[in-house]
């Protein structure tokens, strides 16, 4: 009995094989639709708190919409001429990612080490007042002590 229901689910099987044969699946290139859904994440990594601003702080809405654009058309034409014929798009896709990715880092850590640049002076004239405050002839308490007396004070 199992054999007769067998037999007849091989010919509907073999059926929907054949009338599925002709569709075609392609995933390169991404639809508008989804190159759209590209960039609101990007815009929304880049502007609002995650793992990436927390290292290399958030970016203005504005600033982010611009970027996004950016990245994501860059990484688009990278992709692109990265295709081939035989490609079933798997590769061409993981490029675009990988771009855009790559392109996202750079643009924080660019912004970043532009923001930085300001904090990093501040460090470089304290150091010559540490050295002073170590001084083996002085007495007077260290820098960092009498800040926190200060603040104990309060």
């Amino acid at each position: 009995m199992a054999e007769a229901q067998q037999a007849q689910s091989e010919p509907s099987a073999a059926v929907a094989a054949e009338k599925y044969s002709n569709v075609s699946f392609s995933i390169w290139p991404p639809t508008e639709r989804t190159r759209d859904a590209v960039r609101n994440r990007l815009i929304e990594t880049l502007s609002s708190p995650s793992i990436l601003s927390k290292r290399y702080g958030t970016v203005s809405r504005e600033e982010a919409v611009d970027a996004a654009k950016l990245i994501e058309e860059e990484a688009f034409e990278v992709a692109g001429k990265a295709a081939t014929t035989d490609d079933d798009g798997i590769e061409i896709l993981q490029v675009y990612s990988k771009e855009i990715s790559k392109r996202m880092l750079e643009k924080v850590k660019a912004r970043s080490g532009d923001s930085a640049a300001a904090p990093e002076a501040a460090p470089a004239n304290e150091a010559p007042g540490k050295a002073e405050e170590e001084d083996a002839g002085s007495t007077a308490p260290p820098q960092s002590e009498k800040t926190e007396s200060v603040a104990g004070d309060e």
